[in-house]
């Protein structure tokens, strides 16, 4: 495994996309499974994981939470026009993103909108409200277009492996 730096892109082997692939399936595995599983010792497994944490490329563990079950019914996505492309305009937008816990993903884009998010809330009231609260002038908005999904066919949390 060759580990450079973390904005570096990391060259990964066949031992390291396959700790990453069942870590991807199952993140709470215990080291022992996951060595036994790779086919390593448990010390050099647990070796590799944390050498592939510290070069960025495992960056968190997390549970996966289905929104529908604790309340969250609605998932939305916006599209985001800015009021200029100015670094400050977009900063402003960036940072004002980061704090609303609403906001599952945010990403800037190259095309016909300058933004989308992908938003969470508990019904249309709620998201009314956070729209007009939050995706405004003061946050760097001009206009803001909303699609709401009316069927999920397919989230995935991993990465596809076998294509690198």
């Amino acid at each position: 495994m060759k580990i450079i730096s973390k904005s570096i892109s990391v060259k990964l082997d066949r031992t390291d996309k396959s700790i990453i692939r069942h870590l991807q399936q199952n993140g709470r595995i215990q080291n022992n499974d996951l060595a036994k599983e790779i086919g390593l010792s448990p010390s050099s497994c647990l070796r590799r994981v944390k050498l592939l944490e510290e070069a960025g490329v495992i960056q968190n563990y997390t549970t996966v939470v289905d929104p529908q079950k604790v309340g969250l019914q609605l998932i939305l996505f916006s599209r985001i026009w800015l009021v200029g492309q100015d670094a400050e305009t977009i900063d402003t937008f960036i940072e004002a993103m980061k704090e609303l816990p609403q906001v599952m993903e945010c990403y800037i884009i190259l095309g016909e909108c300058d933004a989308m998010l992908k938003v969470v809330v508990p019904d249309l009231e709620n998201y009314r409200k956070f729209q007009s609260a939050h995706l405004t002038k003061k946050n760097g908005i001009t206009s803001v277009k909303t699609d709401l999904p009316s069927q999920i066919i397919k989230q995935s949390f991993q990465l596809p492996l076998d294509q690198i």
